[in-house]
């Protein structure tokens, strides 16, 4: 992306407690990841978010003053937001308003390779912009218009309802026959009894580095948040000569649009399906327990909670060891350095075991 093409953007949050202003972090790594120069942080502590315009007018006003003292190109807000609440708002900023679902889509869009993730992107983005017909007016009139205005395979998204729905019931369609086809792919391993074993966890926290490590594959590595969105899966070997599959998946994320979810269910599927799943966790992060609790609960959503799993805490290489949790479940690894890598196939092969 060349320096012409950056948008100065402001970031706006209403902060309720502790937890909101680590998701503010969060969201700056975000609009980085979407390509956004973040030239502020505009925040409002208040019980609850404003329905008619997101934080309340005095804040507004502040806020104004700093998009036109900075040259701001949009602001980025740190929740989901109504039609109505994006067109107010824009009214009064005079410039356009991106929320965090709509910011997550857009970085889903730009990473998107493979026919199907471009599609079930697209069916989140169409999902997520049907009911907001009125306040993304402006924006879906907008070709290549920046941050929020992408959209895999489609240099245009119409603003008629039934065009979008007609769009939305084709794209269902042709996942589902990608869906039969990874269904009958999967019967076929189940019957050649070959074990399914799954990557999990929460974005940037190593996944795609551990996948590489343990099956010398080449999927794509970037420190930025979803930086890979297709499913890989490579043969493992075991210590004792055994074979499975070993699944990377797409990371998970606070918030995570539910639309999305629905959109990547058929690939999340594997993860339901799989005999074992390794919840790769960054032992680095600040706020670990709360990212933990975030996987976990994409993983009740997907019904997958009760598979067998090991805790893969990575990155051990970057901390003390007194830091190390107790977990009768964790691993601790280093994907970089390759630290407790076979301990690691070893506790795999002893979890299949005991299953099987």
């Amino acid at each position: 992306m060349s320096v012409q093409q950056i948008e100065r953007a402001v970031l706006v949050g209403v902060i309720e407690s502790s937890k909101d202003e680590g998701s503010m972090e969060e969201l700056k790594a975000l609009a980085e990841t979407a390509g956004a120069y973040v030239v502020g942080v505009v925040t409002q502590r208040r019980k609850g978010i404003d329905s008619a315009h997101y934080i309340g007018k005095g804040k507004l006003e502040e806020l104004k003053a700093f998009i036109e003292a900075n040259q701001i190109d949009v602001v980025i807000v740190n929740d989901e937001l109504s039609g109505s609440q994006i067109k107010n708002m824009e009214d009064i900023l005079g410039v356009k308003i991106v929320d965090r679902t709509c910011l997550i889509l857009d970085i889903f869009a730009r990473r998107a390779r493979t026919r199907e993730s471009k599609l079930q992107v697209e069916l989140a983005q169409l999902k997520y912009r049907l009911p907001r017909l009125v306040g993304l007016g402006g924006q879906l009139s907008r070709l290549g218009g920046g941050i929020g205005t992408r959209g895999p395979g489609e240099t245009k998204l119409e603003t008629d309802r039934r065009h979008i729905q007609d769009r939305i019931k084709a794209i269902e369609k042709k996942l589902s026959k990608i869906e039969r086809h990874r269904n009958l792919y999967r019967q076929r391993r189940a019957k050649n009894r070959v074990p399914v074993i799954s990557i999990v966890g929460y974005t940037n926290a190593g996944k795609s580095t551990l996948f590489n490590a343990l099956t010398k594959a080449e999927s794509y590595v970037e420190d930025k948040l979803f930086a890979t969105l297709d499913t890989s899966a490579r043969r493992l070997i075991l210590p004792s000569g055994r074979q499975a599959i070993l699944v990377d998946t797409v990371g998970f994320i606070r918030d995570l649009p539910h639309d999305l979810v629905e959109g990547f269910k058929s690939t999340l599927e594997e993860v339901r399906y799989s005999d074992l799943l390794l919840h790769v966790i960054d032992i680095t992060s600040p706020d670990m327990d709360e990212k933990i609790r975030v996987v976990e609960k994409v993983l009740s959503e997907l019904d997958a909670i009760d598979i067998p799993r090991l805790d893969v805490f990575n990155k051990i290489d970057l901390v003390e060891t007194g830091s190390i949790v107790n977990n009768k479940r964790a691993i601790y690894v280093s994907a970089k350095t390759g630290i407790g890598l076979e301990a690691l196939k070893e506790a795999i092969e002893r979890q299949l075991t005991v299953e099987h």
